[in-house]
């Protein structure tokens, strides 16, 4: 998988929705590998805010992922965007 940019929780979620689904994974099934309701996950996939960080990071790992910090590049967040 490429390096993949996402500035607001919408894009991050939409991140982690198809890296779900390429696993070929439901919404239960990795809310039951990380002992973490469905609805939970439905909601960090919609971008909604106040998610806790944990739940974030529980569900990077389960998915294989982590977290990167850099300095932000300078592309437009309008540019960004069109890569979703």
């Amino acid at each position: 998988m490429d390096e993949q940019i996402a500035r607001t929780e919408k894009q991050l979620g939409a991140i982690l929705r198809r890296v779900r689904k390429q696993a070929r994974m439901s919404q239960g099934v990795l809310g039951e590998q990380i002992n973490m309701r469905q609805g939970t996950i439905s909601r960090l996939e919609a971008g909604e805010p106040a998610v806790q960080l944990h739940t974030l990071l529980e569900v990077l790992s389960a998915l294989n992922l982590e977290l990167v910090v850099r300095p932000r590049s300078q592309g437009r967040a309008i540019d960004i965007e069109d890569l979703f």
